[in-house]
């Protein structure tokens, strides 16, 4: 496949596609380690930020999991009427903008949240949400689903033969057929969340607790923008990455593979049922848990929401710029790199998993600050940054399809002559549409929830809506962050619509 796509399609733009991915996280990190404060150490506060971020991963990530797996076993025993649409729901946390689920929370948990409400009609003291516990409900709010698909996949993917087979022997289907599934699924979908948790950061800065609940993310952060301390930013910034890569690197090592074999595909019956109580309880757990928070943003928002001042639609607009170009540049290098493939291609296409957006920011601020003011670029960094962070995703979509393109029509093309940007307009680009509207839909929406690069570049006058939203929250003007967060999550759904709508337009012609 290789030879055939470097034969009808130029090198260059997946050499310069990969160029620009190793600028943005080696070239960054490189930038970090040059200004690391290497000598000087670290602070008691700073062991306190590692040991926190380590500490909430690893409890967001066994508690995510830890629910994940009844719920799951619940979703594949069971068939209800919206069950497909529950499942379609539960497939979406990446689309959901983090500040927008923190704000839900806030309103359910929050100090004037309804659990609170409920308390004080009782006689009952109010509950904090912020610090520790705070920062893991949040990060269980939004990486359940996550964890809930993985497990429910593999809960599907357990052959209808193994089930009839251990019915007819009365064996016990736990012990024989889910419990080695679990081991095979579990780790790796413990370590995926894991990573995502180490580089959370909205979370952190909206839900922590003060200097006991800051992460690492959250200390460089304060390290450049109330600090100015870039020495002391840098040296927090290669140990994020350093965790980043640990985490990136178990995860791969333990990918889950298929330990029960193929089957005849067949619709799965199932005969150990168990009490229908428990599962319709922990479907409507996770239901609720997952939804209503949503829904109270909706009936917070709503009110507010068409008189939302003129600076908080300006940073709607540029969000709105923002994900567009960040969308665009991401699904091209992704397909540059698909077109290209190869083993290299394939390493340079998965490097921004090892990076956080707060590493690549604060490596793009110290290469820019000898030159111009970070606010004159913030935008533009932002955009590029997000494209990078967001290409594993695309390129996991696009590059299965272009493999298949170029396996079937890469030798016809070059015996007609047909090379590259003719080849890739008239032969890819029409077979690809589907993955590749997926995947510019799936950019936009992570772009436009981004609350990590742009936190260390803008100003008053550069703010994304994300960014107008924490602000909001920080003067305490929660029913217009509400509105706001509305704003973001119309927004963010009909990006990711829309792209994935126009990819499936006339697919099948």
């Amino acid at each position: 496949m290789a030879h055939s796509s470097v034969a009808i399609t130029a090198r260059w733009p997946g050499a310069a596609a990969a160029a620009l991915v190793l600028m943005l996280t080696l070239g960054t990190l490189g930038a970090v380690a040059w200004r690391a404060e290497w000598g000087s150490g670290l602070a008691a506060a700073d062991w306190a930020a590692i040991e926190f971020t380590i500490l909430q991963s690893l409890l967001s990530a066994a508690i995510s999991v830890a629910l994940a797996v009844p719920v799951a076993r619940a979703l594949a025993r069971r068939r209800f009427p919206g069950r497909h649409l529950l499942i379609t729901l539960l497939g979406a946390p990446f689309l959901l903008p983090v500040i927008v689920a923190v704000l839900g929370l806030l309103a359910v948990f929050g100090r004037d949240g309804v659990l609170n409400s409920v308390l004080a009609a009782f006689g009952l003291p109010p509950i904090s949400i912020f610090g520790l516990h705070g920062v893991v409900l949040a990060h269980v709010f939004f990486n359940l689903p996550l964890a809930i698909r993985f497990i429910l996949q593999g809960w599907l993917a357990i052959p209808a033969e193994r089930f009839r087979l251990a019915a007819s022997l009365k064996a016990p289907v736990g012990r024989l057929l889910e419990w080695p599934m679990l081991r095979a699924v579990v780790p790796s979908t413990f370590l995926v969340i894991f990573l995502i948790c180490l580089t959370s950061f909205a979370v952190a800065l909206t839900m922590g607790g003060g200097p006991r609940a800051t992460t690492v993310e959250l200390a460089i952060y304060q390290a450049l923008r109330f600090d100015f301390d870039l020495g002391k930013a840098a040296l927090l910034a290669c140990i994020q990455f350093g965790l980043c890569v640990g985490a990136a690197f178990l995860a791969w090592r333990v990918t889950a593979r298929d330990e029960v074999g193929p089957g005849l595909d067949r619709v799965v019956q199932r005969w150990d049922m168990g009490r229908l109580a428990l599962d319709a309880f922990w479907i409507l757990f996770a239901a609720l848990f997952l939804l209503v928070p949503l829904v109270m943003v909706v009936l917070r928002g709503l009110p507010g929401l068409f008189d939302l001042s003129d600076s908080i639609w300006a940073a709607a607009g540029r969000s709105v710029l923002v994900a567009a170009g960040s969308a665009g540049l991401c699904v091209s290098m992704a397909l540059a790199l698909a077109l290209r493939g190869g083993a290299v291609v394939a390493v340079v296409g998965v490097l921004p998993l090892a990076a956080s957006g707060l590493v690549v920011g604060t490596g793009a601020f110290l290469i820019v600050f000898p030159f111009v003011r970070p606010s004159d670029v913030a935008l533009l960094v932002t955009m590029l940054a997000n494209a990078t962070l967001a290409l594993p995703f695309a390129l996991r979509s696009v590059a299965p399809a272009v493999t298949q393109v170029m396996t079937d029509y890469a030798r016809l093309a070059a015996s007609l002559d047909l090379r590259g940007w003719s080849f890739v307009r008239l032969i890819v680009l029409p077979r690809v549409r589907r993955p590749l509207g997926f995947a510019t839909g799936l950019a936009a929406a992570l772009s436009m929830g981004d609350l990590g690069v742009i936190a260390l570049f803008a100003g008053q006058g550069e703010e994304t809506l994300p960014l107008a939203m924490y602000r909001l929250m920080g003067a305490y003007r929660m029913e217009t962050a509400a509105s706001a967060g509305l704003l973001l999550l119309v927004i963010s759904f009909a990006l990711f619509w829309l792209c994935d709508r126009g990819g499936r337009a006339d697919a099948d012609a």
